[in-house]
């Protein structure tokens, strides 16, 4: 499967996105510019899809409608997020528009599903005029009712989002226990869940790649304690004759997190969310992710969305200016264009710049440097 195209509608930051995605996205732009709230989108469509989720709680999650709805909408309008995506030789859309009712719950206002150009759903029906409260959710979390276009409600809830945090992974004990928790606290179980033979191949290949990043880490090996529990345990070179073992919650941030990117790259063939994986990672090394995303996925063809604040990450050459979006505040909500639909971009990259030398200047403050005077004067 993948997302072909993302529209939102008083989504957050923006009043109105309309971008085609390819099966490599790097969202750029300021801070709060709303990276997280775009991605959020795709996130919003899977936990209604997921079979745990559901409208009703996907909007809870968020705060509310009030707190969903952007912040230069208009009157009260409707919400709305929509995507086209492939599946296999099949082209979807899927659309749902919603409000609040006047006890602030969440409600349908309409929900669109079409496969080929030819319209599978819309709501409200006659049966939703009858019966209101039918409204209160969507069709595609509904085994009974989304039979006719499954595969999408299938599709979405399998979005990956990944934004690991490396001391749950070291004390997982400090969230709830959690399933396929996007910040790690389940990570080591992720793992021990792959069957054997897979997680032997899977720990080769992201030893073969740590080693590169971190050289004295000579091995590395799933095992577990004497509790029954999972853990990683790293052989590491040192001045020592003989090499020290060291598990998880010995590694430092940086191998931890570039362990938890290579291993979501070969985890699942779903579409994977990302956010600034570039963090706590060298330079030199943050280079080689776009590659990296290529390569681990050339069989999967898995798609790829990641926001970023990293100019390193965007030096790779094979970054087309499609696969670029640029998130540009204004007083009418931030707007979201593709690099290659903005003509200032367009000739600097066609003059030989890098992507991130072109784009990221665009997404810093306008004065910067003001923040060496704080603290200076009351």
């Amino acid at each position: 499967m993948r997302l072909t195209r993302l529209q939102c509608e008083n989504w957050k930051n923006f009043r109105a996105v309309d971008l085609p995605l390819q099966r490599r996205a790097f969202i750029v732009g300021p801070n709060a510019s709303g990276k997280s709230n775009l991605l959020d989108a795709l996130r919003f469509l899977r936990d209604i899809a997921d079979p745990e989720g559901g409208f009703q709680r996907a909007v809870r999650l968020r705060g509310g409608v009030s707190q969903l709805r952007c912040l230069h909408a208009r009157k009260q309008p409707n919400l709305a997020v929509a995507v086209e995506l492939q599946i296999g030789d099949t082209a979807w859309e899927y659309r749902v528009e919603f409000a609040q009712d006047n006890q602030r719950q969440p409600v349908v206002k309409r929900e669109r599903v079409a496969r080929g150009g030819s319209l599978v759903l819309l709501r409200p029906d006659e049966h939703d005029k009858a019966d209101a409260s039918r409204l209160s959710q969507t069709h595609l979390e509904q085994v009974s009712a989304n039979k006719d276009f499954r595969p999408v409600a299938q599709a979405l809830a399998g979005i990956r989002y990944l934004h690991l945090v490396p001391q749950l992974i070291r004390e997982p004990e400090r969230v709830a226990e959690r399933t396929q928790d996007p910040y790690g606290s389940d990570f080591l179980d992720q793992i021990a869940r792959v069957g054997k033979r897979t997680l032997e191949s899977r720990l080769r290949r992201i030893n073969a790649a740590l080693r590169v990043a971190v050289p004295q880490l000579r091995e590395l090996k799933f095992v577990r304690d004497e509790r029954g529990i999972p853990h990683l345990a790293g052989l590491y070179e040192h001045w020592r004759p003989h090499a020290g073992w060291q598990s998880e919650d010995q590694f430092s941030d940086g191998t931890l997190r570039l362990l938890g990117l290579l291993w979501a790259f070969l985890d699942g063939t779903e579409p994977l969310l990302l956010e600034e994986p570039e963090l706590s990672l060298h330079a030199a090394v943050v280079r080689y992710i776009p590659p990296m995303m290529i390569s681990a996925g050339r069989r999967s063809l898995r798609q790829v969305l990641v926001s970023t604040h990293s100019a390193d990450l965007l030096s790779d050459s094979g970054i087309a200016p499609e696969e670029v979006v640029l998130l540009t505040p204004s007083r009418d909500g931030t707007k979201a264009q593709l690099a290659s639909g903005i003509a200032g971009v367009r000739a600097l990259l066609e003059g030989g710049l890098p992507m991130g030398e072109v784009v990221m200047p665009r997404t810093s403050p306008r004065n910067p440097a003001q923040l060496a005077l704080f603290g200076s004067s009351e």
